[in-house]
């Protein structure tokens, strides 16, 4: 079922660059035809741990759910999607095969921060409060603008669906989200194939529009680690507990032969981020997490009106 359109998607610069218009659709869960693609994604967001989480049984939970969550498409409802934004209830699927195996790998990659490791420890112990898994992950070329609209979408699905007693009410968020680390020398290396390929760009070109991704001013993170997902900076400012781990599966052979040549390439991680929900009534301003989030995703990375 189709729920909007999303406003066209200009890429590239004047001059030799070409625009392309993309009219984005969103959608809800198809499982007569997502299957593959969707199966696809989480392998993509799980990275080389992805085995692990039988991704066939998790893939028809998330299309089990055709009322809560959205996918992207560009060429009609019988396309692949591009993008996926859902949540699951941990508690209420506790016995499911690949619920049960993502709270025990939560549980052991949060073991090195004391404090999220015994907060998810006995959050998963307990009935009362419900843990709800945000599965994001999408295309690499899918733009961040896509992100305000999916996530006040499925806000307003998940409250919907709340008020009519279905098992959405939530304590806390938990995403799973991937990074991916560079050391200095890959950084350095990096940044001068980036500077190579930015100067044949400029040539015959009188001005280029700098964007956010190309500013001359950036910083390399303490830890070196980036984000795939530009949104994560959002979510961590409202998380209580945020970590970067290694995949338990170790890079491929001749990846790591790769790497120990100096030959440059991506070192893969995964992150987790505990984002609590909170009562609005019992909040001074009476306004919800869902909202701050959605209006902070909103104001970062939403389409300039």
């Amino acid at each position: 079922m189709s729920k909007r359109a999303q406003a066209p998607d200009d890429e590239g610069d004047s001059g030799s660059d070409s625009l392309i218009n993309v009219d984005f659709d969103f959608l809800s869960p198809n499982p007569d035809v997502d299957y593959q693609a969707i199966k696809r994604l989480l392998g993509q967001l799980f990275g080389r741990d992805a085995d692990k989480f039988n991704c066939h049984e998790l893939t028809e939970l998330i299309l089990s759910q055709t009322s809560i969550g959205s996918t992207i498409k560009t060429d009609g409802e019988e396309s692949d999607p591009y993008a996926l934004l859902t949540v699951l209830n941990m508690h209420v699927h506790h016995e499911h095969p690949s619920i049960k195996i993502i709270a025990r790998y939560c549980l052991d990659k949060s073991s090195s921060s004391p404090d999220l490791h015994s907060t998810l420890r006995s959050l998963f112990s307990q009935s009362e409060r419900h843990v709800g898994l945000v599965i994001c992950e999408r295309l690499i070329n899918m733009p961040v603008q896509v992100i305000p609209p999916l996530y006040n979408m499925l806000k307003e699905e998940v409250r919907n669906a709340a008020t009519q007693g279905l098992p959405y009410k939530f304590s806390h968020l938990l995403f799973i989200s991937r990074t991916y680390h560079l050391s200095l020398d890959e950084e350095s290396q990096l940044e001068n194939t980036m500077s190579a390929s930015e100067a044949r760009k400029k040539k015959g070109k009188t001005k280029r529009p700098k964007s956010e991704a190309n500013d001359d001013s950036h910083v390399r993170p303490a830890d070196g680690i980036y984000s795939f997902h530009p949104e994560d900076a959002a979510i961590i400012e409202l998380s209580a507990h945020t970590i970067d781990y290694t995949y338990t599966a170790p890079l491929p052979e001749t990846h790591q032969e790769s790497r120990d040549k100096h030959a440059f390439g991506l070192d893969t991680r995964g992150r987790m981020m505990l984002l609590p929900l909170n009562d609005p009534l019992a909040m001074d301003t009476g306004e919800d997490t869902w909202d701050i989030l959605t209006e902070k995703l909103a104001r970062e990375y939403g389409v300039p009106q």
